[in-house]
This record gives structure tokens, sequence and C-alpha cells, in this order.
């Protein structure tokens, strides 16, 4: 797979300037096309571009229908099934049993702000860490430095609030349901 710097074709620019969405098109033999580099691309490749935060949509080339959201579901499967799952029988049962449910959408935008806090963490540790030797890194992590424990400390924080931002949307939905069947709570 080509790299960004090693081709002009990497990134087209849309009529703003701004490099244009990528196009994958899936084909009926279950096949991936990418129209960016006029190639057949494996699974693997586009969880690099994943990897690699590159904007891109993957579409049937017949219906032209969003298949995005599939194709990243078939990554983490692929990976879930690798070897070393990031998710046990439970949480993965717990997540199915929120389909349906009223707190769906909740159950949703609780584990994106949820990942995104992580993430951020992640990315500012990564940052701090630039330079450190892997005894330097060890020796950091066993000090359990404020650093990290302010972190942490801001995400469980964070992860509080949009639970109780939740649990708030949740009640006042439940008091107009019941207003609207006039009953009083």
């Amino acid at each position: 797979m080509l790299r960004a710097e090693e081709s002009p074709l990497q990134h087209p620019k849309s009529a703003g300037g701004a490099p244009a969405q990528r196009i994958i098109k899936k084909y009926p033999n279950r096949r991936l096309y990418d129209t960016t580099t006029s190639a057949y691309i494996t699974l693997t490749e586009v969880k690099q571009l994943v990897m690699a935060s590159e904007s891109f949509v993957v579409r049937d080339a017949k219906s032209n229908q969003d298949l995005t959201r599939s194709i990243l579901l078939q990554i983490i499967l692929e990976e879930e099934a690798g070897g070393a799952p990031m998710f046990s029988e439970a949480v993965l049962a717990n997540i199915i049993r929120f389909y349906g449910h009223a707190m769906q959408g909740f159950m949703g935008a609780y584990l994106e702000k949820n990942v995104q806090a992580f993430t951020d963490i992640q990315a500012k540790l990564a940052e701090q860490s630039k330079g450190l030797t892997p005894e330097m890194w060890a020796q950091f992590m066993n000090m359990q430095s404020p650093l990290m424990q302010g972190m942490m400390g801001n995400y469980v924080e964070q992860s509080k609030n949009t639970f109780l931002q939740m649990q708030e949307q949740l009640q006042k939905q439940t008091e107009q349901m019941f207003g609207a069947f006039g009953l009083k709570r």
C-alpha cells in the first residue's frame, strides 16, 4: 500500500482545497477497490487506513449504499477472533442487550465519549513520553506520576458527568412521557 508521500493520488483535493474523502467500492465478489489508488485492497489495508486516521467511506459498487460501518465491524470481528480480544463475552452480551432498549441511543453516545476521552488521554501520554527509553518508561509507569493520576481523574470525572447527563435526559424523557399520558410523578 502506498503512503501519502509516495503518491500524489493519495490525497486528491476537493474544490475547497481540503483532502477529498477517499472512496472504497465493494463489489459483489467481496473485493474492495480503492478509487484513490486505483487498486484492489484488502481488509488489512482498510485497517491501516483507520490506524492512519484516513477519512474514507466504503460504498456498494452497484447501489452506492454506505457500507463503512459494516466493514469496520468486520475489522473488529477479525481482531476479536485474532487471539487477543478486547471485549469479554460479558461485555459483548451487555452491548447486545442494549439494542432495542430505551437506553440504546444513550449507550452509544456514552461509549463514544468515553472512548474519545481515553484516546485523548493516550495521545497526551504519548506526547509527553516522547524520547523516553523503555527503562525510563517503566520507571514513569511504576511511579504512577501525578500527571497520570490527574489524567485518569479527568477521565473518571468526564465519564461520571456523561453518565449523569444521560440520567438527566432519561428522567426528562420519562417525565415528558408520563405528562403526555396525563400521569404525574
